[in-house]
């Protein structure tokens, strides 16, 4: 497909071709158009509608191999938990499962649907800095591999917890290596002024004094410092300083069975550089190889976000003045993330005749009635037509998983591609389902006339 010329301002945007390109579950068929895998992504709007959610087994399976394939390659023994949080659909849980992943979860319903998923509790990694007494009974009565503790006041908790079950909990202390990640604010974790982890100068005492807690058993240390994280600076730094903390338990006499680096990996959403998979466990090897410590890696966007796309509608094109409104039927409440991160998301015609078009500045906006519900801003594309097809990318991690029902708009369905076949996943919420669970009062229910509404 040739790349449309650009009439607008540099610096330029990445082509349709070259956002194509980089993701090769997608192409551009003549006839077909948009294509991921083998399926003509036009023709699953057609069937199910818009907005929809699409995401390809195959990318996710193949992103899986290649990091686990690169662990290996680094001679490390290391095992892979996929990070909840950034798409927690079964069939993606399920998927990741069969490949051998643990899970990472955050929550009692992300722990829940990671067993309903198949994933069994030996894989289960619980983190999260706001654990509830019901959430870690539920975490040890289930038998998970281990609870990464975030604090003294949960310790303490825990060990009244497993104590009164008469229960041991293998503990891993998350320590917060007071690094910056270099990443988005609102998505870093590793700085002494968020609020997550140990601070680095309290981790050993704390360490030492777990050791002797009822019901607690001290197995490793866990660090994460952010997400969306490009460069292997931070990485190595936050690392660095755990080889530190190993040596130190190691020199009170203190056993470390392993070494949880977190996740954060992450991806080219504008074709910027990233840190491959490869750097990644190098650096992994070059910090913590000589250690002599199994590892966990908890990645999520990276393995999710470029296998999904949100297939969206033009419902109106808008002249305001001199610019262009281009308003989807897609909005903030599916995919929150510009609105919320002023995150970059590739948005890519359906239709291969739309795609060679000339392309001039439009504002992409969604329909919901707030101001920040723009996914997209001087955006080159083309002319579209009300009812054209496009599909925002990437949009695997942190998309469905985020969406909301506000301006009581339903959630939206989604749909997995495997080669030629898809599947619905999950229906398009029903209307009155958005109200089934609701009641009115008798107290209010009647009008001043006593007219029941």
């Amino acid at each position: 497909m040739p790349a449309a010329h650009q009439t607008f301002a540099e610096p330029a945007d990445p082509s349709f071709a070259e956002l194509i390109a980089a993701r090769p579950h997608l192409s551009m068929h003549a006839m077909d158009g948009l294509v991921m895998e083998d399926a003509p992504l036009a023709a699953i709007a057609e069937a199910v509608g818009t907005p929809a959610w699409v995401y390809s087994a195959g990318a996710m399976r193949g992103r899986y191999a290649v990091l686990r394939d690169a662990l290996a390659g680094a001679g490390l023994n290391a095992r892979i938990h996929y990070a909840v949080k950034a798409n927690d659909h079964l069939a993606v849980l399920g998927l990741f499962g069969a490949e051998g992943a643990g899970a990472d979860v955050v929550s009692e319903g992300e722990l829940l649907r990671a067993l309903a998923a198949g994933i069994p509790p030996s894989r289960i990694v619980f983190s999260g800095v706001g654990k509830t007494g019901r959430e870690l009974e539920l975490a040890l009565g289930e038998g998970i591999a281990q609870i990464n503790v975030e604090g003294s006041a949960e310790l303490a908790t825990l060990s009244a917890v497993a104590e009164s079950g008469g229960r041991t909990a293998r503990v891993v202390l998350r320590v917060n290596p007071d690094v910056d990640a270099g990443t988005h604010p609102k998505i870093a974790t590793g700085r002494a002024r968020d609020k997550f982890g140990i601070p680095f100068g309290e981790a050993a005492a704390l360490y030492a004094r777990a050791a002797g807690l009822p019901g607690i058993a001290p197995v490793g240390i866990a660090m994460h410092i952010g997400s969306q994280i490009l460069s292997a600076a931070p990485y190595r730094a936050a690392f660095t300083r755990a080889a530190e903390l190993v040596r130190a338990l190691r020199s009170q006499g203190l056993p470390v069975h392993g070494i949880d680096c977190g996740g954060g990996l992450g991806i080219g959403y504008r074709g910027e550089p990233a840190l491959s998979a490869a750097a990644y466990a190098g650096v992994i090897r070059e910090t913590l190889g000589g250690l002599g410590l199994p590892i966990i890696v908890e990645p999520g966007r990276w393995l999710v976000g470029p296998a999904g796309v949100l297939l969206a509608s033009v419902v109106l094109v808008k002249a305001a003045g001199a610019a262009r409104f281009v308003v989807l039927d897609a909005g903030m409440n599916d995919l929150v993330r510009p609105a919320m991160y002023d995150a970059w998301h590739g948005i890519v015609p359906l239709a291969a005749a739309d795609a060679v078009q000339p392309l001039s500045p439009a504002e992409v906006a969604g329909p919901v009635c707030e101001s920040g519900d723009i996914f997209a801003r001087d955006r080159g594309l083309p002319p579209l037509a009300p009812a054209a097809f496009v599909a925002i990318l990437d949009t695997g991690a942190y998309g469905a998983v985020m969406s909301s029902t506000y301006n009581a708009r339903p959630l939206a369905a989604q749909v997995l591609i495997e080669g030629a076949s898809w599947a619905v996943i999950r229906e398009r919420q029903k209307l009155a389902a958005l109200w089934a669970e609701e009641n009115i009062p008798e107290f209010i229910g009647r009008t001043r006339t006593g007219a029941r509404l």
